[in-house]
């Protein structure tokens, strides 16, 4: 006997495999939203507490939603090895006179200039600040900002 296409049998299995699917789907999208609340709770914890270490030495501070969107919950790219070599030259690219090419020259910088750097990578991924600490432990540093 051939099914027809009213046939209920085949109705019911065609909607238990749709709402098969829909329940799969939706209990993926609660998952992933459960894991991402979970995240943006640390973040905003993280962003607290390096707002605070900012205002403790006198830093100026970032919105929090600003913090939070750059640095997340594991200091993004701030942490990603921040005494690599490529790193340490886009660090020392930084700290020049802003002209370039042949004329771009090393700067004496501002005693406040990395401490944000260093206070982030402090609260983010502490683990890296002795090898940071080192990099620019060289560099000479003077009062010629003001404010």
């Amino acid at each position: 006997m051939r099914a027809t296409v009213n046939d209920p049998d085949r109705t019911r299995w065609t909607t238990y495999i749709v709402l098969g699917v829909v329940f799969l789907l939706l209990a993926g999208v609660a998952l992933l939203m459960f894991g991402s609340a979970r995240s943006d709770a640390r973040a905003e914890e993280k962003a607290d507490e390096y707002l605070a270490e900012l205002s403790a030495n006198g830093l100026g501070t970032p919105s929090k939603e600003q913090v939070v969107q750059v640095l997340g919950d594991d200091g993004g790219a701030l942490c990603a090895d921040p005494a690599s070599a490529l790193n340490r030259a886009a660090l020392y690219g930084a700290l020049t006179n802003g002209a370039g090419g042949p004329g771009a020259r090393p700067v004496i910088a501002d005693n406040k200039v990395l401490q944000g750097q260093l206070l982030a990578i402090k609260v983010y991924c502490p683990e890296e600040l002795e090898k940071f600490t080192a990099v620019v432990d060289g560099l000479k540093y003077a009062d010629v900002a003001q404010g």
